[in-house]
């Protein structure tokens, strides 16, 4: 079984947004806090990045943002976290959320979601880290992206046993098993 401290959580800044995902953000956000476990994010007060960070506070768990400087002037940053770190590029964002976690979860987000997604996943391949990762296929949301996946490696541009480098889950229960090595991959 995997030991974990942190995970960070991948999701959507926008509220625009199905309930369904709105929920399943106020689950994980509860559910990590509830399991003594750090939420490492993106450091936003709106979308799903906000539901998560606020249900996790509010179940008295320990919440580290990670947001560049110009997304922060947007007065987009989440100010009530247990910290804040505020960086000067995406670049260094993306590095320091994957260096401040022991494990990743992807809920339903857009372009900036899918962006860290292929580099946590990317990173794992190259062995810059052997984290685990959760695709969390909420209302079949990652559907057609694990579809895609194996689609690339149907193809060949990835061996089949680059299949292990991530686990999928439809719901926040299977999340945490899966994080933890529970789940099949």
């Amino acid at each position: 079984m995997v030991s974990l401290s942190s995970v960070c959580v991948y999701c959507g800044s926008s509220g625009l947004v199905n309930d369904v995902y709105k929920d399943a953000a106020r689950q994980l956000g509860t559910r990590l806090a509830e399991a003594g476990i750090r939420l490492v994010y993106g450091g936003g007060r709106v979308g799903l990045m906000g539901l998560v960070a606020d249900a996790a506070l509010a179940a008295g768990g320990h919440v580290i943002g990670i947001i560049p400087d110009h997304i922060r002037a947007l007065e987009v940053g989440h100010n009530a976290l247990s910290e804040l770190l505020v960086v000067d590029s995406m670049h260094e964002r993306k590095r320091l959320m994957i260096e401040h976690s022991d494990g990743f979860v992807v809920l339903p987000g857009g372009f900036g979601t899918l962006d860290e997604t292929f580099e946590v996943v990317t990173w794992k391949q190259l062995r810059l880290h052997d984290k685990p990762i959760v695709i969390a296929d909420i209302a079949g949301y990652w559907a057609p992206l694990v579809t895609l996946f194996e689609h690339i490696t149907a193809e060949g541009f990835v061996s089949g046993g680059h299949r292990r480098l991530f686990r999928v889950a439809s719901d926040t229960d299977g999340i945490l098993d899966a994080l933890h090595g529970r789940a099949p991959l």
